[in-house]
């Protein structure tokens, strides 16, 4: 029986978060020719050169394909998108893959799929049918009209997948493969942890608080005020603090400009700076921290696997499906700080199964061993 050729793209280091478990069991079955593909920021230094994580792990990296480019406003997105295009197609049509599987709504991701689909690969999209805020609402649905099957993470996403047009025999939602990530990773924390990032080494057996925020692209002229905003609570509060940085859209050189400065003025606060985690790493991290204060798609996502408290700032999740774990919070300094008090108070919430339970990975692979590719997609809309 001849091989299905499955190439995976990675276009950041939350996409290789929550693929691995997919990946460790493709690369482990007979019946599957995997290929990896890393581009985007996976191979910059300034988020961690998640990259090296992948080979640290034993995946082998078929290409590295550098395409983002510096500046951090809409312009070099969309062109960066471009050269996504570009670069892809040269590789896909060298390998010829039976599907490229992608994972959310990178505008990486969506330059990845053109490529693909352009070239009548069947194209296998995770985490579709989510609704949130930011141009990645946009990304995420071109992409979906553009693959062929589907593996949201929640029922109402699946059923947003076929309001859409798609057929509903195409889409499958087993849940996020974070699920498997959380019951995988570790209990306790490495304690070289500290040797990765900057700052004081912290106690991370006391009670402390973990930061996370994203420039929304809609909004990126907000980013740097946003994010003074967030630090003006942190240091209200007064509490040990893990920070993690920024991803590269638009107005992320603002976010990261308000960091610099609150860490030159504040020297005393016991707050540490990383660029990146490994999944193993970052789950119990997260799991450990008193409350998490941002507005990654982790803290609703991850989160809801371990109950931790979450207050979501700002617009760029607007619409995603939370637990009970989330509260909301407008970019004040003054609205946070109450809203973490809250949580603070509150403590660990109940494990959600929103985003699905342990197994979902295996699922998903072997529901792709029995896909028939196909080019020609049509509306199926329902009469």
């Amino acid at each position: 029986m001849e091989r299905i050729k499955i190439t995976v793209v990675l276009v950041d280091r939350a996409n290789y978060g929550r693929l691995k478990p997919i990946l460790k069991i493709m690369h482990n079955d007979s019946d599957i020719e995997l290929k990896l593909i890393c581009t985007g920021t996976m191979l910059l230094d300034r988020f961690g050169k998640a990259v090296n994580l992948v080979k640290n792990d034993g995946f082998n990296v078929s290409e590295e394909i550098y395409i983002e480019l510096e500046g951090s406003v809409p312009s070099t997105m969309a062109k960066s998108i471009g050269l996504a295009i570009i670069e892809l197609s040269s590789v896909f049509q060298k390998q010829m893959p039976d599907f490229v599987l992608l994972i959310g709504d990178r505008s990486e991701a969506l330059g990845v799929a053109i490529a693909a689909v352009y070239q009548n690969i069947c194209l296998i999209h995770v985490q579709g049918g989510e609704v949130t805020g930011s141009i990645d609402e946009s990304a995420r649905h071109a992409i979906t009209k553009l693959a062929h099957y589907h593996f949201p993470s929640t029922k109402q996403s699946g059923k947003n997948i076929i309001q859409m047009g798609e057929n509903e025999k195409n889409v499958f939602p087993y849940g996020c493969p974070s699920a498997d990530v959380v019951v995988k990773s570790k209990c306790n924390f490495d304690s070289q942890i500290f040797d990765l990032g900057v700052g004081p080494g912290l106690n991370l057996l006391d009670t402390y608080l973990l930061v996370l925020f994203h420039p929304v692209t809609t909004e990126y002229s907000n980013a740097e005020n946003q994010m003074e905003e967030i630090l003006g609570a942190i240091k209200e509060l007064n509490m040990q603090t893990v920070l993690i940085w920024p991803n590269i859209d638009a107005g992320s050189d603002g976010v990261s400009k308000s960091i610099r400065r609150f860490r030159e003025c504040n020297r005393h606060l016991k707050l540490h700076a990383y660029k990146n985690f490994e999944p193993e790493d970052y789950i119990p991290l997260l799991n450990g921290a008193a409350c998490a204060i941002g507005n990654s798609s982790s803290f609703i996502r991850d989160a809801s696997f371990l109950g931790t408290p979450i207050v979501l700032v700002g617009s760029r999740q607007n619409g995603r499906e939370c637990s009970d774990a989330v509260v909301k919070a407008k970019p004040k300094k003054e609205d946070i700080v109450q809203k973490i008090e809250i949580q603070l108070n509150h403590g660990k919430y109940k494990i959600s199964n929103l985003y699905g339970k342990s197994g979902v990975s295996k699922q998903i692979v072997e529901r792709i061993k029995t896909l028939k590719k196909y080019t020609q997609k049509k509306l199926a809309l329902k009469k």
